[in-house]
């Protein structure tokens, strides 16, 4: 859990703070000095309209991690809500959570993402809706499994024969024995979001220009790949870098739970 909240922490801070760090604006133009290599002016080098490509990074770091962030916390909140909903509504909202959960399930869910992008249109708020609506089912499902599985224990069943509402139930009982693995499923869906947001970034649904995000500064930078590779480097090396460090992290969260699990007498 400390490995989870740390990354967590260093990756807001620098969501937050990166612009403060970034030693150009991120959208002034320099053609004189566009495609130049790494300097001690610009650390990284330059793109095709001269903009300084390491203070691209940390304003699109903003973009790309905070709003991977946002999407991975409403899909937390929403999928949680609709599966202690199937576990806590009996067998007729179970069937309607669960069909509904499946239903989503059955379409890949970044296609599904770029198709729902592609109607709605290019822009962020279709990216946010896209993401979202397509990424809670994971959390619906392990909260209704561990829901079911806590209905006959002692504590809950003398819970629900002392008067307290499912409401009450779901506070003190449900939601502690949720957390540990829902939070191990939100640093995989946390960097399930961040490649998501990259991906719709590179076909152009995501952030629009002259706003930097990792995924659209991909994109820029694809028709000067052979030119000036490093355009393409530095940010893809910074999804790769993310998403590997979250997912480190979750396996080393899932490892001290499993851990803690077999310790139990």
């Amino acid at each position: 859990m400390r490995s989870v909240v740390v990354l967590s922490a260093v990756l807001l801070a620098l969501a937050l703070i990166g612009p403060l760090l970034a030693p150009h604006a991120p959208t002034a133009i320099d053609i004189p000095n566009r495609l130049s290599a790494p300097d001690a002016d610009h650390w990284l080098g330059t793109d095709a309209l001269g903009r300084d490509i390491m203070s691209r990074l940390l304003h699109g770091a903003k973009w790309t991690i905070g709003i991977a962030f946002l999407i991975s916390l409403v899909g937390l909140l929403v999928g949680t809500l609709i599966g202690l909903v199937a576990a806590l509504g009996g067998r007729v909202m179970d069937w309607v959570c669960m069909r509904t959960t499946d239903t989503f399930l059955a379409f890949p869910d970044l296609v599904a993402a770029v198709v729902i992008a592609g109607v709605l249109g290019a822009g962020t708020g279709s990216l946010i809706f896209a993401l979202t609506i397509t990424g809670w089912m994971r959390y619906a499902r392990v909260a209704r499994g561990i829901g079911l599985s806590l209905q006959n224990r002692g504590y809950v069943v003398q819970a629900r024969l002392a008067g307290l509402s499912a409401l009450a139930i779901a506070r003190w009982h449900y939601i502690p024995a949720l957390l540990p693995s829902l939070t191990v499923v939100w640093t995989g869906m946390f960097a399930r979001a961040i490649l998501g947001i990259s991906a719709l970034g590179f076909l152009g649904f995501g952030v629009q220009p002259p706003m930097p995000e990792w995924g659209s500064m991909l994109l820029d930078a694809r028709i000067h790949m052979r030119s000036t590779p490093l355009q393409m480097i530095w940010p893809g090396l910074a999804v790769v870098c993310s998403v590997l460090a979250i997912n480190l992290a979750g396996d080393a969260l899932r490892d001290a739970l499993a851990q803690n699990d077999d310790q139990i007498p």
